[in-house]
């Protein structure tokens, strides 16, 4: 389907990316996706386990390995200094410098993505040494505490390890790693997922105000589509590889075009009181959600 513009300054442009599996018969996991990504905007991508929304983030921050691969199509990051990145033409070491500077990730799992033998500091480290090597060890310490701080961990765990924090607090740690050299464009996939639901909704508020404070643009992945409904300015739904619908949160949720949309709205159990005025908190209240309004 095509991308949307809504005449907003647009960070990112997905075109036409197909993904093949080159397996003995090979398989086509993402088909000709497209969509823009505007600057301080939150895009969900929704759709149910196996319908190609990590491939297609794999895809767009090159992170495939053998046996996938990228068929076609095109991924640009537009610059805030004005440049285009054609991030599918890049070699290994403009790779290198372009994640986690421009464009950086929170994998699925915090437990599985962290080291677990080596402390939050220390792994805060490895990333600003792999892709700042002009910082020095203060200058690093003093950045690894202070995103910390920011993501509201005391900077003092930066001597703890993985097993030593609760599932918030380590997802926390995962999203100030990704915001560590101040990227444009963050993708996060199903960051909240295993979190009980009052840890989801701290997680979320502070995705939104980060997104606020700093303005870089979220690609937020779930399953979840109520969830997207809540803090997503605008959500593409995926199914069997394809993007079959994209629009607005709100146009989403009170007119959904496609029958399948219809059918993962369909089934979610619905919420007592006002289920509009709770979808939208995120987005026309700033804030989110409390656990007693979702009880």
């Amino acid at each position: 389907m095509k991308p949307q513009d809504h005449g907003r300054d647009v960070v990112l442009s997905v075109r036409d990316v197909t993904v093949v599996y080159e397996t003995e018969e090979p398989v086509t996991a993402v088909s000709s996706a497209s969509f823009d990504l505007h600057r301080g905007e939150i895009l969900g991508l929704a759709g149910e386990s196996g319908c190609g929304k990590t491939t297609l983030a794999y895809a767009v921050n090159r992170l495939h390995q053998p046996p996938a691969r990228i068929a076609s199509g095109s991924v640009v990051l537009h610059d805030a200094d004005g440049s285009d990145v054609d991030v599918l033409a890049l070699d290994e070491e403009q790779l290198r410098r372009f994640r986690w500077s421009k464009l950086s990730m929170v994998f699925q799992g915090a437990m599985n993505a962290l080291n677990p033998v080596r402390s939050i500091g220390a792994q805060l480290d490895d990333t600003l040494r792999a892709h700042a090597p002009a910082m020095d060890r203060r200058a690093r310490r003093a950045r690894a505490a202070q995103v910390l701080e920011r993501v509201g961990v005391d900077p003092g765990r930066l001597r703890s390890y993985p097993h030593e924090l609760s599932g918030g607090m380590r997802q926390r740690v995962m999203i100030a790693m990704a915001m560590l050299l101040e990227p444009q464009v963050m993708i996060m996939d199903e960051p909240t997922t295993a979190l009980d639901v009052v840890v989801q909704r701290d997680i979320l508020r502070e995705i939104v105000r980060l997104r606020d404070e700093m303005r870089f643009a979220v690609v937020f992945i779930t399953h979840d589509l109520p969830l997207l409904l809540e803090i997503s300015d605008r959500i593409a739904v995926m199914r069997g590889g394809e993007i079959v619908e994209l629009d607005t949160a709100d146009t989403l949720y009170r007119d959904a075009a496609h029958p399948y949309t219809r059918q993962l709205l369909g089934s979610f159990p619905s919420l007592s009181g006002s289920r509009g005025s709770f979808i939208r908190t995120g987005v026309h209240d700033d804030r989110l959600a409390t656990s007693e309004e979702i009880a």
